[in-house]
């Protein structure tokens, strides 16, 4: 199902434009409402799927994204002006057949009735926790990997028996119109469903009563859509971001974990919600590491412009916004570090990485995500300093720490609060396919991904279930001596 905006929003003073808009949110709303509705008639008509029915719709679903495999890097490439087809493959395609072939192996397990403890006193009546689809599940995903964080959540919500309704970005318009075909192509529209659209169908979306919803985006949008939840009491799941520190240990090489930032930091650019955002260095050490930074990038992109396999940034908007912080971090003295002789390419949003050095902590870089290839260094006295600075600020969905020293690796891992870790490594925690993925307060809450994907679409439902022959009776009133005894026994004096 494909909804249009037609919404003119300069003139919205002007009493007519109003009444069209409204009209037009009026109509999005009923044509949303009524779509939701076949959905959830659908799954309370044919209850949970058995476990055939789940392998079934998963290995459709496998089926229809190899299909299009080449399709998804054609238009993942219109949308970005520039987008690597092996970053494409490796991180909408590989990851999401991944994460099928992991719940297909497991899915026998996850379904499994979990008995429980009975006390004593209630023997011989039994109990047990059985896992139950929640119903309809709501996914509202990103621009940046459109297809990855739209199927990865399908995955986990089809393996748990539920129907989906996903509203991909509007800033991704040719893959979220493949990802309309590909559903459609797939599934049964009262099984998954995909709607298009701006602002107001995402904002329609965000206010039906799901029996689950998830957003991935930036905290400023997650708290409009987790208040547009609240009012149907709808729980969410919201992967948000943040600043992800780096910390380079003093032991650990310099020219090592410069390879490894500038790989996490420039794969699509910086576009990516768990990239290394600053990097906390060994004082004395920033020149060197800047040094490599530089010499690994170069390694990795000899050019930039015609490079193939650099990644534009997706719009004029936030090519802008990048720039601007650039702006804002030199005008008060900062030092930028370009690690590219070629300029920036406005027209193709071609943008290479700039360190940025001694930038003040009020300043743009050091307070918003950046999202995109501009990599502030700072430096740090002793590992207790780096932690320090690390927890002074809000819990990151990701941390990074180049590290040899287990102890100092303990350390980290236990004074330090994030949604996810990578020793020696960036990203590639979100790419194993039995952790879960999930960010903590500023950065996000709840979590998908491997049996905990399953389970944020389960309900686990206790179930209790009587003897034929049993002791109730004794706890029923009137109660008379034989209670008084009972309790005594129990309580004590």
């Amino acid at each position: 199902m494909s909804l249009v905006e037609n919404v003119a929003r300069n003139d919205a003073e002007s009493p007519a434009v109003a009444a069209r808009t409204s009209d037009a949110s009026g109509r999005i709303r009923t044509e949303l409402s009524a779509l939701f509705g076949r959905l959830k008639a659908a799954q309370q008509k044919s209850g949970a799927p058995d476990y055939d029915a789940r392998i079934h719709h998963l290995n459709k679903l496998e089926r229809g994204v190899l299909a299009r495999k080449h399709d998804i890097a054609k238009v993942l490439g219109l949308d970005f002006g520039n987008r690597s087809k092996h970053e494409s493959f490796i991180a909408e395609v590989m990851l999401v057949l991944n994460e099928i072939k992991h719940a297909r192996t497991h899915l026998h397990e996850w379904m499994e009735t979990d008995p429980r403890e009975v006390s004593w006193m209630f023997m011989p009546a039994r109990a047990e926790v059985i896992m139950q689809p929640l119903g309809v599940v709501g996914v509202i995903s990103p621009w940046n990997y459109p297809v990855q964080l739209a199927l990865a959540p399908l995955v986990g919500a089809l393996a748990a028996g539920n129907r989906v309704l996903l509203k991909p970005s509007e800033l991704a318009p040719n893959t979220a119109n493949l990802l309309n075909e590909l559903v459609r192509e797939t599934f049964a529209e009262d099984h998954v469903a995909v709607v298009t659209g701006g602002v107001d169908v995402a904002e329609a979306f965000s206010h039906l009563p799901f029996d689950h919803l998830v957003f991935t985006g930036s905290a400023c949008l997650g708290k409009i859509v987790m208040k547009a939840a609240a009012e149907n009491l709808v729980p969410v799941t919201l992967e948000l971001g943040g600043k992800s520190p780096a910390i380079v240990g003093e032991g650990y090489s310099v020219a090592q974990a410069a390879q490894k930032v500038m790989m996490g930091k420039c794969f699509n650019a910086g576009q990516t919600c768990i990239a290394p955002d600053y990097v906390l260095v060994p004082k004395g050490r920033a020149d060197a590491f800047a040094e490599e930074c530089r010499a690994a990038f170069k390694e990795m992109y000899p050019t930039v412009t015609e490079n193939p396999d650099y990644t534009s940034i997706i719009n004029n908007l936030h090519y802008e916004r990048l720039q601007s912080y650039l702006k804002e971090a030199r005008d008060h003295g900062a030092k930028l570090v370009e690690l590219s002789t070629e300029s920036p390419n406005p027209s193709a949003r071609k943008m290479p990485p700039v360190l940025v050095m001694n930038a003040q902590e009020g300043s743009l870089v050091m307070q918003e995500e950046i999202f995109g290839p501009i990599l502030p260094i700072v430096t740090y006295e002793s590992m207790g300093d780096a932690i320090e600075y690390v927890n002074r600020r809000p819990h990151p969905l990701a941390l990074y720490l180049f590290e040899y020293d287990h102890s100092r690796i303990d350390r980290v891992l236990r004074e330090t609060i994030s949604g996810g870790v990578s020793v020696n490594e960036t990203m590639l925690h979100i790419a194993q396919t039995d952790l879960p993925f999930g960010g903590i307060g500023p950065s996000g809450m709840g979590q998908y991904h491997a049996r905990e994907g399953f389970e944020t679409f389960t309900k686990k439902k206790s179930v209790f279930y009587q003897s034929r022959i049993n002791s109730t009776g004794l706890l029923k009133p009137p109660y008379r001596s034989r209670i008084d005894f009972m309790l005594k026994f129990l309580l004590g004096k």
